[in-house]
């Protein structure tokens, strides 16, 4: 049998022990495996209490079952849910025993929603958004993958996608009546106006986004700055615990050091990196090399100096892979320890001054960290776009329907093939057409049991 005609099983919530855990099953054996356990199904979408039993008739739990006839289920299969006491031994005493049902086995990561994927409960930008809210962090997180489950792009791109078949059956008419004179004309003038709204639709759709797809990882924000100036003390401030070693002794920090933060619903991720300095010491310069490059490759770098010493031009610009690089991020300077001397009051714009020991401006600098995510990511309330395999596949449809304006004109057959691939590119972000290849890359990030 194929391993997609079978029956499938797991548990779908959290780790035992625990006060319920879930067992679902999924496949044509889910009723089975509901009446021989329970001995007998409950009726549709109602759960009922009932003692389970194993095979050998041994007492298993009193539990609460619940059955789910496909294919109006999640997955477009039976199914039946087992809510059980959350103790090791039941789990695994019901395991066992749905394990026996003929054609059954454990299923694979994201197999119950891949399944409903592939019997059409959701398309693939939908199935992204559950991935992204399984694994959400931050409000934002949590908001902006809801938005996507409940079909903000699908919906979207399945209409420009009908609209796109539209109007290339235009395009196709006025073909096989080129021999009528004018109708290939009345029949060209309509396509081109639909395409021209398409264009701009989609255009508008990735210019306003911003980088939107990037709240599924957060920004990165990198410490850096000479040896022994505060950077541990001022990760330690933003992560509001002792999350790395504070010493007065330069080079302390050999490694860089990660700390995840939630800022007002912006995932941002924090390191602390070694020291920017020459030096002699093989595992010095190791943390060195590992700090410029986290640098060079970070959104925002924090350059900490200590408040009455001058800055040095020459370290910052070495954080920088090339002056014409758009893709570098962006360098605040920090002053530290202002309580013991140095800056102080106002500071130029892109300029702080602060005391990572005392915590004096830390609340100013959050606040300007704030503000730079939410900048970064633009308006993520309304956000179509996720992640970078959509917004790649709707340029690539934006990209055809232009040139299929730009050859009209030329002849409708050349313009007919860019409509086809504008059309198949929605297909594929959709998941409906060739997504073979990513399909398993996407589900097998899901934990087993969803």
């Amino acid at each position: 049998m194929h391993p997609r005609d079978q029956t499938i099983f797991a548990l779908s919530s959290g780790r035992p022990p625990s006060a319920i855990a879930v067992v679902r099953v999924s496949g044509s054996q889910a009723g089975l495996a509901l009446t021989t356990l329970a001995g007998r199904l409950p009726a549709p979408r109602q759960a009922s209490r009932r003692l389970l039993r194993d095979g050998a008739g041994q007492a298993i739990d009193d539990a609460v079952v619940l059955w789910f006839p496909g294919p109006g289920s999640a997955t477009g299969e039976d199914i039946a849910e087992f809510h059980v006491h959350g103790g090791r031994a039941v789990l695994a005493a019901v395991l066992v025993a749905i394990s026996d049902i003929p054609n059954s086995r454990a299923a694979e990561p994201g197999e119950f929603t891949r399944r409903a994927f592939e019997n059409g409960k959701l398309d693939l930008t939908e199935a992204e958004g559950l991935d992204d809210l399984v694994h959400a962090d931050t409000d934002r997180q949590r908001r902006q993958a809801l938005r996507q489950l409940q079909g903000l792009l699908g919906d979207r791109a399945r209409d420009w996608r009908e609209r796109i078949i539209e109007a290339s059956a235009l395009i196709e008419a006025g073909i096989d009546f080129s021999d009528e004179g004018d109708v290939p004309a009345e029949l060209r003038a309509p396509a081109v106006k639909a395409i021209q709204a398409l264009h701009a639709e989609i255009t508008k759709v990735l210019a306003a986004q911003g980088h939107s797809e990037r709240l599924r990882d957060g920004i990165v924000v990198a410490i850096a700055g000479e040896p022994n100036v505060g950077k541990s003390t001022l990760m330690n401030q933003l992560a509001r615990r002792d999350v790395a070693i504070v010493s007065p002794h330069a080079g302390t920090t050999r490694d860089v050091i990660e700390v995840q933060l939630d800022l007002d619903g912006y995932p941002v991720t924090v390191i602390d990196t070694a020291g920017i300095r020459e030096t002699e010491d093989p595992v010095e310069q190791e943390g060195v090399r590992r700090a410029r490059a986290r640098a060079e490759d970070a959104d925002l770098v924090l350059w900490l100096v200590e408040g009455g010493r001058a800055i040095d031009p020459e370290a910052m610009r070495s954080l920088r892979k090339s002056e014409d690089d758009r893709s570098n991020g962006a360098v605040w300077v920090v002053h530290n320890k202002i309580d013991i001397g140095g800056a102080g009051g106002a500071e130029p714009a892109g300029e702080f001054a602060i005391s990572a020991s005392r915590g004096d401006g830390i609340p100013e600098l959050v606040d300007a960290l704030v503000k730079f995510a939410a900048n970064f990511f633009g308006r993520t309330e309304g956000a179509l776009v996720t992640r970078v395999r959509q917004r790649d596949l709707l340029r690539e449809a934006s990209d055809s329907l232009r040139r299929s304006l730009d050859l009209v004109e030329q002849g409708e057959e050349l313009a007919a093939e860019e409509l086809r691939a504008a059309a198949y590119a929605l297909g594929r972000l959709l998941g409906r057409v060739d997504v073979e290849d990513v399909l398993g890359a996407i589900f097998q990030k899901f934990c087993i049991g969803k």
